[in-house]
C-alpha cells in the first residue's frame, strides 16, 4: 500500500464501468481490464470505498467479477415503480440482487437513488424496509443520494446514516445551505460527488463545449484563479472538497489508471479557499442532468 495514502478520503465511482459517462470521457465505456487494473491500483494506493448503483448499467456485475470483497461497497436501489404493491419485498429483492451480482454478502451502504420515493408517501415504507435489511445484517448504512438541500430538507425527519450529494468548487450548496455541518452534527457519514462537475472542470477552455460560453465570466475567473494558485484542474477541483473535514469521502469517477493515479497524487486539501466569484447556484450549469449535449 501507499504509504501517503493509507488513510485515502478518495471513493471510485464505477458508473463508467458500466456505461458510456461524463463530459470528459471520449473513449466510452471502461474496458473490463482496465475496470480491474484500476481497481488494483485504488487498492495499493489507499482507497477502500466504491460507489454503484443498480441504474449503472452492467457496473455490479463487473464488479462481482473483478473481485471487490475486500471493499466498501456503496449501491443505490432503482426508482420504486408506481405499481409496486410490497415495498419491503422490492427492497428486499433489489438488495439481493446488487449483493448476487457483487457477489458479497454484505454492502457497506444502500443508498435511494431516487430521494422523492423517501419523501413520497411511501417514504415510511421504504425507510422501514431500509431498516429491517440494516437489522439483518445485509447493509450496514441506509441513506440517500441527492441531487440538492432541498431534497435533504424533504427527508430530514428520517434518520439517514449515509448521504451522497454533489459538492464542488463551481456547486458548493451543501456547505452553504449549512447542511454538512447538520449531518456530521447529526451522526451521518457523507460522500460528495461531482467534484470534477462530470469532467466539465478539467477541460481546458478551448474543448469547453460552446454550450457553456453563457457562464463566461466564471470560465474567466477559474482560469485566472488557477494560473496565480499554480494548481492544476485536478488539484483545485479534488483540494477544494477535502478542505473539509465533514466530507468522509470525495467519490471520482476514472476512465483509465493513468486518471487514478493523477487524482492520488493531487488528493491534498487547499491551504485557502477559492474565491466565491468560483461558485454559482445556476441550476442549467451545476446540474449536469439539465445540460442539453449535442
Amino acid at each position: 500500500m501507499h504509504p501517503q495514502a493509507a488513510k485515502s478520503r478518495l471513493a471510485l465511482g464505477t458508473v463508467q464501468f458500466g456505461l458510456p459517462y461524463g463530459i470528459a470521457n471520449c473513449d466510452g465505456q471502461v474496458p473490463q481490464a482496465e475496470a480491474a487494473r484500476i481497481i488494483a491500483c485504488g487498492r495499493e494506493h489507499g482507497l477502500d470505498t466504491l460507489d454503484t448503483a443498480t441504474a449503472y448499467g452492467e457496473s455490479e456485475r463487473r464488479l462481482g467479477e473483478i473481485g471487490v470483497g475486500d471493499w466498501r461497497v456503496v449501491s443505490k436501489l432503482p426508482p420504486l415503480p408506481e405499481d409496486c404493491r410490497d415495498v419491503h419485498a422490492w427492497v428486499e429483492h433489489s438488495a439481493r440482487s446488487s449483493l448476487e451480482r457483487l457477489r458479497t454478502p454484505l454492502l457497506y451502504g444502500l443508498l435511494v437513488h431516487r430521494c422523492a420515493n423517501l419523501a413520497s408517501a411511501r417514504g415510511a415504507e421504504l425507510y422501514t424496509a431500509l431498516q429491517a435489511l440494516k437489522q439483518r445484517g445485509l447493509v450496514r448504512r441506509i441513506g440517500a443520494s441527492v441531487y440538492g438541500p432541498e431534497e435533504l430538507e424533504a427527508v430530514a425527519h428520517f434518520s439517514l446514516d449515509l448521504v451522497q450529494a454533489p459538492f464542488s468548487i463551481v456547486d458548493r450548496r451543501l456547505a452553504t445551505s449549512g447542511w454538512l455541518t447538520r449531518l456530521k452534527a447529526g451522526g451521518t457519514e457523507v460522500h460528495t460527488r461531482s467534484v470534477f462537475l462530470q469532467g466539465l472542470l478539467l477541460l481546458a477552455s478551448e474543448a469547453r463545449p460552446a454550450q457553456f460560453a453563457r457562464w463566461q465570466q466564471l470560465w474567466d475567473a477559474w482560469e485566472r484563479w488557477l494560473a496565480v494558485s499554480g494548481c492544476t484542474r485536478t488539484q483545485a477541483c479534488l483540494g477544494f472538497a477535502l478542505r473539509y473535514p465533514q466530507i468522509d469521502r470525495v467519490v471520482i469517477g476514472v476512465d483509465n489508471v493513468a486518471q487514478l493515479t493523477t487524482a492520488v497524487s493531487a488528493a491534498l486539501p487547499l491551504p485557502e479557499e477559492p474565491p466565491p466569484e468560483l461558485s454559482c447556484v445556476d441550476p442549467e450549469l451545476i446540474e449536469p442532468s439539465r445540460w442539453r449535449l449535442h
